[in-house]
């Protein structure tokens, strides 16, 4: 959609022209060998069968929700139209998708699925201005990404749009029986249960996370707030005294503060990252913002 020039300067200044990869399938297949590079989501499955049609790809991101991959392979395909209507039978199958997540990852990984925002990645070499207005019209968890593929071996993806959506209400009957996550109270109501003190806190966080830069997606889930590029960088959990952060950060390379930094790594917690913060106040808040800096820039 974007005229895009990519250069190099080995050997002085050469233009790299970008072109179409020769097959379809050969994007599909680098992508699903490559899935969690790229795109931060486990692969599942190729050409997954549903009624009336197959899903290209299918996977699982690391806040343990399904992605589903379309990729355009004809200049009249309509893939957000196809996208739209498996995602609506993935949540009219949920039984169907743990199925395959238990047959893949075990039955461990199928009671975390998180069914809150549930996405649809759309590829193709390029998407119009209407094809993008149209989607952030919808109001669905549908990513449009055109990708180029350059001299020297070089794939470059473009994400061209930053979905808005409403969390998918979960069914209790289907999704994470038995589990403990099923009897947490979630984020947004542990959000309404807080002080004003502490919602004015936590809305300080997001606000100053949010201001970092406009690449940035907020993905809510049922247990914890997501922040993200392509993969995440930060999680937020509240609670009535403190707010918790996860960064995808080195705890190795920060001094940690008893209180208020800690090492996550091998402690099990819900979201990602491996260095904790812990923000109580105003004070707390001001010392976690250079870290909250370099978890972005390093995102």
């Amino acid at each position: 959609m974007t005229d895009i020039k990519l250069f190099s300067l080995a050997g002085g200044v050469k233009e790299c022209h970008s072109s179409k990869v020769a097959l379809e399938k050969e994007l599909q297949t680098l992508i699903e060998q490559n899935m969690e590079d790229f795109f931060g989501v486990r692969f599942l499955k190729s050409e997954y069968v549903v009624t009336n049609g197959r899903m290209d790809s299918i996977g699982i991101d690391e806040n343990n929700s399904p992605v589903i991959f379309e990729y355009k392979r004809s200049q009249n395909e309509n893939v957000i139209n196809q996208g739209l209507f498996y995602l609506d039978w993935l949540l009219d199958h949920k039984a169907d998708f743990k199925l395959l997540v238990v047959e893949k990852l075990g039955m461990e990984a199928a009671n975390r699925i998180d069914w809150s925002v549930p996405c649809v990645i759309c590829i193709a070499h390029d998407f119009t201005k209407y094809d993008v207005h149209a989607v952030n019209q919808m109001q669905k968890n549908i990513k449009l990404v055109s990708y180029r593929k350059y001299d020297n071996d070089l794939l470059l993806f473009e994400h061209l749009n930053t979905p808005v959506s409403n969390p998918v209400a979960e069914n209790s009957n289907v999704n994470d029986s038995g589990s403990k996550a099923a009897t947490q109270k979630s984020h947004l109501e542990k959000l309404a249960a807080a002080s004003g003190d502490m919602k004015r806190l936590y809305h300080s966080i997001c606000g100053f996370i949010e201001s970092l830069g406009d690449d940035i997606v907020s993905n809510q889930l049922k247990l914890y707030l997501a922040y993200k590029k392509v993969q995440n960088m930060i999680c937020i959990e509240v609670y009535n005294k403190q707010v918790i952060l996860f960064l995808k950060l080195n705890p190795e390379t920060v001094r940690l503060e008893n209180g208020f930094t800690r090492d996550m790594r091998g402690i099990g917690h819900y979201g990602t990252g491996d260095l904790q913060i812990t923000i109580r106040n105003a004070d707390d808040f001001e010392k976690a913002k250079p870290l909250l800096e370099r978890a972005y820039q390093e995102a």
